[in-house]
């Protein structure tokens, strides 16, 4: 732990950005040094904590109660009273993710995310202490859109590109997840494959400039139509670099793994040793904007996830959720990273849940 006289890294970081935690044990977020803002997670995350001893009796009863439910009921249930044990442990928002393997079905994303909804309300938790993530597809994000006009907030999730940051914006979500690395960049027999290992990444990893395009179409949104953008909730670090970068790079918040935490707690800050610094969090995520810091700019110029990139941008002028989102779905596809990105997530995710399926039906078929 850094000397007492030192910040840590977490600290630091703390004071440039919203640090979330990526994570639903309750003791471990207890035990943190600072009290996270927003609690994030995933099915993996669900899967995981479905299978603790800790909430064996709550999985048990939950089952007994909704006999006759199917599962993902009784999943949803489960997982909305594990996050309302960690509202107290935060000062902000917990975030469940609607079934990844019904991605591109948007009815059945507007059923699992009013479920959540209304397993939310049954347990008392009021809407702006949750909100619900979204996979960033055409179809998920037409969901996205009504749920918004329903006062239910929602976050895209497995977001890799501009067009995708887009079109959250003409959804209206409350904010954005963009994943710094790929999914299986998590998966240590994969990794080596997969993760761009950098000293800097601000100057140095391939997902960096796309970040930064993002902010900038952002801020530039918020200029020209006066209309609040999504808050941008980086995700998906390897790194402590990679964390501490979130924050030059202008995100409004990280969310972030135990064992990332966990080491930004352990390191000191030593802005001598910072390829580049962050600024403290502004009033404001958009409005009066300073200007893009000189280290930056360059990152505007290039993407190299986009072989032969000409330097332009995505229109901002097209509804990339007409038609089911036929524009957003085309411009993933057209986009290889983006593509192969968003299937790789949803691949991941689907297998997390197939795995809470079976424990929640092994528990129902015990108590039916």
């Amino acid at each position: 732990m850094a000397a007492a006289t030192q910040k840590s890294c977490l600290q630091k970081l703390e004071e440039m950005l919203d640090v979330d935690v990526d994570d639903m044990d309750a003791d471990y977020i207890r035990s943190m040094p600072i009290k996270p803002h927003d609690q994030t997670s995933n099915q993996a995350f669900v899967d995981v904590a479905l299978a603790q001893e800790s909430n064996k009796d709550l999985v048990f009863q939950v089952a007994t109660e909704m006999k006759g439910s199917d599962w993902l009921a009784v999943y949803t249930r489960i997982a909305v009273l594990m996050c309302k044990k960690n509202l107290d442990l935060i000062s902000g928002r917990v975030l469940l993710q609607t079934s990844p393997s019904k991605a591109y079905d948007t009815a059945a994303t507007l059923a699992h995310a009013r479920l959540y909804d209304a397993e939310f309300t049954r347990a008392g938790v009021p809407r702006d202490r949750f909100c619900i993530k979204i996979p960033s597809t055409g179809p998920g994000l037409n969901a996205a859109k009504v749920l918004q006009g329903e006062g239910i907030s929602t976050l895209g999730t497995a977001l890799f590109s501009v067009v995708q940051a887009v079109a959250c914006s003409q959804a209206g979500c409350l904010s954005i997840s963009p994943y710094f690395n790929e999914i299986y960049a998590h998966d240590l027999s994969k990794r080596d494959q997969v993760w761009p290992k950098t000293t800097d990444p601000v100057t140095q990893h391939p997902m960096a400039p796309r970040l930064v395009h993002i902010l900038e179409t952002y801020r530039r949104l918020y200029k020209e139509t006066g209309k609040m953008q999504p808050l941008v909730k980086n995700a998906s670090f390897i790194s402590v670099e990679e964390a501490m970068a979130a924050a030059e790079m202008g995100c409004q918040s990280a969310t972030l793994s135990r064992e990332i935490l966990t080491k930004l707690a352990e390191t000191p800050y030593d802005a001598n040793t910072q390829p580049g610094e962050g600024r403290p969090k502004p009033p404001h995520a958009y409005n009066a904007p300073e200007p893009l810091p000189a280290r930056l700019q360059p990152l505007l110029k290039h993407d190299p996830l986009t072989e032969g990139w000409d330097g332009s941008s995505p229109s901002t002028d097209v509804d990339y959720l007409a038609d089911g989102g036929a524009a957003l779905q085309a411009a993933i596809e057209a986009d290889p990273a983006t593509q192969k990105r968003v299937r790789d997530a949803l691949e991941f995710f689907v297998d997390a849940e197939e795995r809470s399926r079976k424990r929640i039906e092994t528990v129902m078929a015990a108590v039916a």
